[in-house]
């Protein structure tokens, strides 16, 4: 008997939405990596992107353990000599919050262009309201 091999054009995806609100970062952040891949269908195949479309929204309500707060860091560079940048946690949720729910989900996908495209599917909204209604997706609970 041959194993099945999920196509690209014969996978069926849905949306869902996920409230952020009271989260621990990480633990939401793996558990949207394993929706955006598609570990959750029988249909799973690794190097094919079955995943559905995942909405985060509340992500600014979201919280960290410990004293990551201070001291993890998000950094970028320029390109230029001496252009690192460096902001911690509480930084980068007064400036951007979905920042740090993004890269969190990043990190945790494959680094490759299977891996961008599975990005793709990810939609991140600081507020409680999205545009995504007419896609009509289902509320998910972690």
């Amino acid at each position: 008997m041959k194993s099945y091999m999920a196509k690209s054009s014969n996978v069926e995806r849905n949306w869902y939405v996920v409230d952020a609100e009271g989260k621990t970062l990480g633990r939401l952040a793996s558990q949207i990596a394993h929706i955006l891949r598609g570990k959750h269908k029988p249909i799973y195949t690794p190097h094919v992107d079955t995943g559905d479309f995942v909405i985060v929204v509340n992500a600014d309500k979201i919280h960290v353990t410990g004293n990551k707060a201070e001291q993890k860091m998000y950094y970028r560079h320029s390109g230029y000599p001496g252009g690192l940048k460096g902001m911690n946690f509480n930084q980068v949720m007064e400036k951007d919050p979905t920042r740090a729910v993004y890269t969190a989900v990043k990190g945790m996908l494959p680094h490759n262009r299977l891996g961008r495209a599975m990005l793709k599917k990810l939609r991140v909204y600081a507020g409680p309201d999205h545009p995504h209604a007419a896609q009509m997706p289902k509320e998910l609970e972690l």
